[in-house]
């Protein structure tokens, strides 16, 4: 049966519009996505279908572009659509925090960072410059690495704090592993690049470390 011919309160589309969003499945909001299903299949059966092939909402938007047009129903079409549909989102979610605003809030800043840097499949080490009134100058992703790791260079993050002339900074960087706790690494380069800004008038007021569902604070664990 198509899903024109479900009842009204029942179709995901109506669903979301008289409900909300939040009252609908993965699968339902992925029907919504995907428009229509394929052969003897509604598009919310062709959602459960791909929702179980790739283990899950997360794996699934996260997928590559061969991984995911390898899915029934899907292509390189519904591909472009998803990623326009990402970058909408972590833009929503950045939207609060520009460039000559002051970072009164940690959780804003928790987003900012968490739309930027969870879905990345490899680490980063990023850096949040801000003016002598904590208003942001620039946000800049430094260094790259693989799962496992960046090399971060205080040198540099230096040399980048002197060009945005920044009074202070907040470091940031992801685990790819989905585990926020800062290891014994994170805790010695957090103290040589505070060794290094520091020469230099910087202040680090923070080291956020994003995981797949926290993002933990060097400053409220007292590091800082």
């Amino acid at each position: 049966m198509s899903i024109a011919q479900w009842p009204e309160a029942e179709r995901p589309r109506e669903k979301l519009l008289t409900r909300g969003p939040a009252t609908l499945s993965d699968a339902e909001l992925l029907a919504i996505f995907l428009r229509t299903g394929c052969a003897g299949k509604s598009a919310v059966d062709l959602a459960r279908e791909l929702l179980h092939t790739f283990g899950g909402l997360r794996p699934l938007l996260e997928a590559d572009q061969d991984a995911f047009c390898a899915g029934q129903g899907l292509g390189s079409a519904k591909y472009a659509q998803l990623q326009a549909v990402l970058e909408m989102a972590r833009r929503h979610l950045s939207a609060g925090l520009t460039e000559g605003e002051s970072l009164t809030s940690p959780d804003l800043v928790r987003q900012y960072l968490r739309a930027q840097l969870r879905h990345l499949p490899h680490e980063v080490f990023s850096v949040l410059f801000l003016d002598n009134r904590h208003r942001l100058l620039a946000y800049e992703e430094l260094f790259q690495g693989t799962i496992d790791g960046a090399s971060v260079y205080p040198r540099e993050v230096v040399k980048r704090a002197l060009a945005r002339n920044a009074a202070a900074v907040i470091l940031a960087h992801n685990h790819p592993s989905g585990v926020a706790e800062p290891s014994g690494a994170d805790r010695r380069i957090t103290e040589r690049l505070q060794q290094a800004l520091d020469l230099v008038g910087v202040r680090v007021l923070d080291h956020m470390v994003v995981g797949d569902t926290e993002v933990a604070s060097f400053a409220e664990k007292g590091w800082i």
